[in-house]
Parts: structure tokens; sequence; C-alpha cells
């Protein structure tokens, strides 16, 4: 690879330092980040940050060093590296385009069973392995069976674990050689010994004619399980990995542009891919489609669903001279906007870089069992050939020496340990579905330990994110209802999301509306129409001759239309957000747990105090009136006070935030990239599953912690007794098997977490 011909400067001490981004291939565990992070910070001037969840490294290098240098001693250290490149525009396309290639590609050793096979692959060698591994369950502990079979279990038993032990755990057994070419161990180089351990004993028992009690079952049981959990983590990190391209989907693949014909001099429309567009090209946005990109309205009114970047609950009109942000969607009439900002400079593609960088700069996840297994693996090896040697040292036969050798070997199998975390995880998941909550990974387990401020986005969260009537304020002596009739008949002639939340509201309340005619759409005004020969007008004050002193003093959050007609306004109805019913007790159900709740929106400080207020938020804990970029600020600010944040949310403008935040939890009601960006999905839209997601996971994370000091525990006590000789293989075994066992049913508690009182 050629070295970079125009890095980008750093952000830098010095004027020599340049910036690359790394894909990094073949890393499955912490200890496989951390390696390579090591190595590259061992080079002179290198600062370097590999981040597990995305197989990237960020690096900083001086000029004294090339891109090649870098990639060399990625390779050396085991894995692939391919450079990363941006487009010539600058937009994040390219560079995504090429990280996903490098992801799936690249020579170089293979190092992980994630990289030697597919999730497909893995999947089907665990549907194969299932069914073997309850046969082979049954004989070797039902004594009918026992019975049944007689002295051919053995070979029964043989043959339906053969596959198994060899072929469907041939990922691991392959990922363990590849470790040892390059001195390095993991939690698939534990796999590959435990379950090479019990087969091989079991093998040789079986040819030697024992009538001892086997460890097929072991091995069998053993592999489907860890198979098991690398599929779900497979799925998970997959997943993961969708964040950036869920954000540049939601831009418009096309538009209108107009152009002006040179024969004719007259405008017409032409339709390109969004690439060419230009800035100061003058373009067209219809109803229902999606601004293009960032500029101003030269011609034309609509309303703006907003929502989706600025997490505003109520669409935006806008008119000639306002500005507009490209992905928002245009609810009704026709506009032409002259672009602005193209490519990598609009708030889109902004939006897309803080999520990258947020997430590049987490530090990454140390799993406790790859830590324990870094050592453990080469002690174990050690202990075993050293109580073989010291047995012949003493005179003892090689029968003996070997006996306990292998005992060594077989009670140290780290099949308790090696189950520790994928069994937590299927059974902790599994609950959590069924709670609503989507827990992606292993990896943020640990994120939840410490989480001390839960940094709520308002709407979509706190709130419905819905348009909704919530009060209609009569003047003289007309009625609620009739106000609501006459201004639900005139507003069901319009597309407006204010006037269709007044309509809905009529027809739930069961009001008949009234015939119409002679509708007139005001744009970014309101609407008139005819009801039994008088002229009705629905919308702004200012449309009014006479507002009666009563409905002007309103003090009302929210969007507020008038009724009226002859000029004079009768009844004002008023159109917000509101505040999901169980939010209340939900955020209750938080502070339950020790945690502080803070309130982030984009609305105004006065909108977003009376949510808090309904909701028993201090108002000293409300942030408002932010922008995209000052949410992903925000959650840093208050990281660098000190504060563990979780930060909760659904909408693009959210996306950023929850990659910064120590824990991202996504309402699953919300967007495609907050669910991507964040670390857990919230399927229940309510609060009270965050309570749910945050006490499961801190469960599940116990659990593991649980079943790793057992399972460590045990190897302490029992390997001394195997190297005196007090244990032989099959008591050692039975031991093994007893640790896995107790594992597992110490994982299956997680099926009793009981969800949230709110």
């Amino acid at each position: 690879m050629t070295p970079r011909p125009a890095a980008t400067p750093a952000a830098q001490s010095g004027a020599d330092l340049h910036e690359v981004d790394l894909a990094i291939g073949g890393m499955t565990c912490a200890s496989c980040s951390s390696r390579v992070e090591r190595k590259l910070n061992k080079l002179d001037g290198v600062q370097a940050s590999v981040n597990l969840a995305t197989e990237k490294a960020h690096v900083t290098y001086p000029t004294a060093l090339t891109v090649a240098d870098l990639v060399a001693v990625v390779e050396q250290t085991g894995y692939t590296a391919t450079e990363l490149r941006r487009g010539a525009a600058g937009g994040p396309r390219e560079g995504l385009a090429e990280t996903e290639t490098a992801a799936q590609a690249g020579s170089g050793p293979a190092y992980g069973i994630d990289q030697v096979m597919s999730r497909a692959s893995l999947r089907t060698r665990l549907e194969i392995a299932l069914p073997l591994t309850v046969f082979v369950v049954v004989m070797a502990m039902v004594p009918a069976a026992h019975h049944l079979l007689g002295g051919i279990r053995p070979w029964a038993e043989l043959a339906l674990t053969t596959p198994v032990a060899i072929w469907a755990a041939w990922p691991f057994h392959r990922s363990a050689i590849i470790n040892a070419r390059h001195k390095a161990s993991t939690m698939d180089t534990l796999v590959s010994i435990g379950v090479s351990a019990a087969f091989l004993w079991s093998l040789v028992a079986t040819l030697a004619g024992s009538a001892g009690h086997m460890y097929y079952e072991v091995a069998a049981v053993v592999t489907t399980f860890l198979l098991a959990g690398r599929v779900a983590e497979h799925r998970a990190r997959t997943s993961g990995r969708s964040a950036l391209t869920s954000l540049l989907e939601l831009g418009a693949k096309d538009v209108a542009v107009q152009r002006i014909d040179p024969q004719t001099r007259s405008t017409r429309e032409v339709r390109v891919p969004i690439g060419e567009l230009q800035v100061g090209d003058q373009f067209v946005v219809r109803p229902g489609e999606k601004v293009a990109t960032d500029g101003v309205v030269v011609d034309g009114t609509s309303a703006l669903d907003r929502s989706v970047v600025t997490g505003e609950s109520v669409p935006v009109d806008v008119g000639p001279g306002d500005e507009v942000t490209g992905a928002t969607t245009n609810a009704h009439g026709r506009l032409i906007v002259r672009a602005t900002r193209v490519g990598s400079e609009t708030t889109l593609a902004s939006i897309t870089r803080l999520v990258e960088a947020a997430q590049t700069g987490k530090a990454p996840v140390q799993r406790l069992a790859d830590r324990i297994s870094a050592v453990f693996v080469p002690v174990v090896l050690v202990i075993a050939v050293l109580t073989f040697a010291g047995w012949l040292v003493s005179g003892q036969g090689a029968a003996a020496a070997l006996s306990a050798a292998v005992s060594v070997l077989v009670v140290a199998c780290p099949c308790a340990l090696g189950l520790a975390t994928p069994t937590a995880l299927l059974v902790g998941t599994g609950r959590g579905a069924e709670l609503g909550v989507l827990i992606k990974g292993p990896e943020i387990l640990e994120s939840t330990r410490r989480i001390d401020t839960v940094v709520l986005d308002k709407t979509g969260t706190v709130t419905t994110g819905k348009a909704t009537l919530v009060d209609v304020t009569p003047s003289g002596r007309l009625t609620p209802t009739a106000a609501l009739q006459a201004a639900a008949s005139v507003e069901a002639g319009s597309e407006h999301p204010v006037a269709q939340a007044i309509v809905r509201a009529a027809q739930q309340r069961g009001i008949e509306l009234r015939p119409i005619s002679d509708f007139t759409n005001l744009p970014g005004m309101g609407a008139r129409a005819t009801i039994k020969g008088t002229e009705v007008t629905v919308g702004k004050a200012s449309l009014f001759d006479v507002v009666p002193g009563d409905l002007e003093s309103l003090d009302r959050v929210g969007t507020t239309v008038h009724v009226g007609w002859g000029g004079v306004a009768y009844a004002a109805l008023t159109v917000a957000d509101e505040v999901r019913p169980t939010s209340p007790a939900s955020l209750e159900a938080l502070r339950d747990l020790g945690l502080r709740t803070m309130l982030l929106t984009g609305d105004n400080k006065r909108t977003a105090r009376q949510v808090a207020e309904e909701v028993g938020i201090n108002p000293a804990d409300v942030i408002a009136e932010v922008l995209p970029s000052d949410k992903h600020e925000a959650i840093a600010r208050l990281q660098r006070e000190g504060r563990v944040v979780a930060m909760v949310g659904d909408g693009v403008n959210d996306a950023a935030a929850l990659a910064q935040a120590d824990l991202g939890l996504a309402m699953g009601s919300g967007t495609d990239v907050a669910m991507d960006s964040a670390d857990i999905v919230l399927v229940r839209p309510e609060i009270g599953a965050v309570a749910d997601a945050i006490g499961l996971s801190r469960r599940t994370l116990a659990i593991v912690k649980q079943n790793l000091a057992w399972a460590f525990g045990y190897n302490v006590v029992a390997i001394p007794l195997a190297v005196l000789g007090l244990l032989n293989p099959m008591v050692s075994g039975a031991a093994m098997a007893l640790s896995s066992v107790l594992v597992v049913t110490n994982s299956l508690r997680l099926k009793a977490f009981g969800r949230s009182r709110a």
C-alpha cells in the first residue's frame, strides 16, 4: 500500500502530524483490539485508538512514518489493515463503503472465528450440532439408555460426538491454531482446549475398552452452547455497524433542479442525482418529498416536519427567506429552495461525522474472560507439563504421570469459563426481549455498572412525539364542542399536521363534521371554508380583526390556532406534543435505581420546563433549545464533569449523543439511525423500559461476574488437587461438568427478572 498522498492535518501539537483511519480485520475480542493498539502506540510519535465495535483504528502519526508503516505493524501483529479514504468531496459515503468492504475482505491471517466462518456457516453448524448433542446427553445421563444400548453406548456416543467436537467446533480449533502461530491466546484457545481435552480423553478410554464414565457430552454441550453465543454476538456486532448507513439513507437520492434552457431562456426542471447538486442551484420540493440539502426558500410556503433532524414536535411553517435543512419532509405546498450547503457541509453530513467520531472515540471494553484467558491458558499448559515431568522425576510410572497431567488439563478445562458470558447473555437478552428491551451485545454490560445519570430526549421519548389537541377554549356562549366541530370541519380539507390533529381529536370524540364549500388554504396562516352559508376561518390570530381578551391572553404551551367568523375569533385550540401517560412513574423507577434524570430537547425552554414539571424532573436538570451538535456536546460536558451518562432518544438529532454516551438507549418507535447508534433498543415505547434495560443489564453483568468467579475459583482449588494426584481424570471430568451445570443454572436465574412497576 502506498503512503497517503494528502494526509489530513491532525488537531495537533505540531504541524508534522497527520491522521488516518484504518479498517482492522480479524479482531474478535477486547484483547485483540488492545494488542493492536499497544503495538501501534509503541511507534515513535504515534497515538492510536482501536475500536473493536467499528473494527477501526484512528491513528495520529508523524511525517517520518507512512501509512504503509502502520499497516505493516498491524499485519505483523496478526491482523489485516486497510486505509480508509474519503471521497473528493469529503462526504461520508465513500469512506463508509470502504469501511464495509475492508471489513469483509483483505488478505493476511484470519485471526478469529468471525473471519474464519460467516454467521450463516456458524448457524448451520449450530443447527446440526444441536440435535446430535441432545442424543449424546440422553445416552450419557439417562440410565434407561445405558441399559438399552449396553456395550455399544460408548461407540454410539463417539459416533455422534465426533462431528460436533471436530466439524462443528472447527472454527474454534482453527482460530486457536492461528492464535498459537502468533504467540497469543483468546477465548477461542480456551474453548478449543476444553473441547479437545474432554473428547480426546473419552476417545482414548473408548479405544482402550474402559468401563468408566465418558465425557463426550461435555465436549458436545460446550461446543453447542458456544456456537449459539457466537451466532448471537456476530448478529449484534453486524447490526451495530449500520448506523452510518442509516444516516445516509435519510437523505434524498435525487432532486428536481431548475435549469434555464439556453435556447428558449425558459426555466425547466431536470431530475439529477443528489451528488450533482451544487451550491446556488435552485431545486423543487413537492408535498411529501424530502428536502434534498440545506438551503433557503426562494418561493412557496409550506410546513416542514423537522423532528427527524431537530427534534421539534410540531411541523414548522416556512416561506421565502427561511432556511431549511436537508432530510426534513415537506408536509404540504410546493417549495423552491436555493442550495447553500451540499455534500460534506450539510447538517446531515455533520451529524454523520459526529456519530462516526463518537463511536471511534469509545474506549474498547475489556471482557473479563479474555483478560483471564490471556494468562490462564499458558499457565495451565505449563502446569500440566511440569506435573508430567514431576511425576516421572519422583519415580512414578509414565501411566501415572500421564494420568496426573491429563487430570490437570481436564479439571482446568475452561468449559465453565467459556460458558460464563454467553449463557448469561443468551438468557439475559431473551428475558430482555420479553420485556421489550433489545441488548445488542455483551460489550455494553459493563457500561451500565457505573451509570449515574440518565439524559432523556423529550420528543418521542418522554412525550409521544405526535401532535395532539390538548385544549379548546371558547369565548362567550360558544361551547367547546361547537368550536371543535367548526374548526375540524374546515381543517378536514387541509393536510397540515396541526389541522390533522384537530380533525383526529374531533373524530375521537365522536363529533360529526359539517359539510363545507369554497375551501381555501392560507399557506403559513391557516384555512377558510364556508359552512351553511357562513365563512369560517381557522388559523393564526392575525387572520382576525377582533380577538377577545380572554383568548389573546391565553398562556398555552404548544401551537395555538383560532376559529371564528365575521372577522371575530370565538375560540382558541392548542395542539401540543403530549407527555406519555407512563412517563412520571417510569422516571420514578429510574430514581429508585439511584439515577439522576435530565431532559434534553431542541424545543423552547418554556415547553421543556412544563414537560419536566409534569414528569417530575428538576427544572435545573433541563437543557433546552439545543441543536444536534449541542446534544452531542451536552453529553460530553457531563462526562467531563465526571458523570457516567446514559442517553435515551429516538431521532437523528439524538444519534451523535447516543453514540457519545457511555450507554445509548433508543426508543424502538424512533428512526433506524438512532437504534443503530444505541447500545440498547427499547421496543416498548415507554421510559419504564429504560429502567428495565438498566436493571437487567446490571443484573446480567452481575451474573457474568458470579459465573467467572465460580469458574476461575473452581480451577484455583481443583488444579492443585489434580497436580498432587488426588483427582483422577474421571473425577476431574465430573467436577468440570458440574461446574458447567452450575454456571448455566446460575444464568437461568435471569429468567426471573421482573418488570419495573412503571
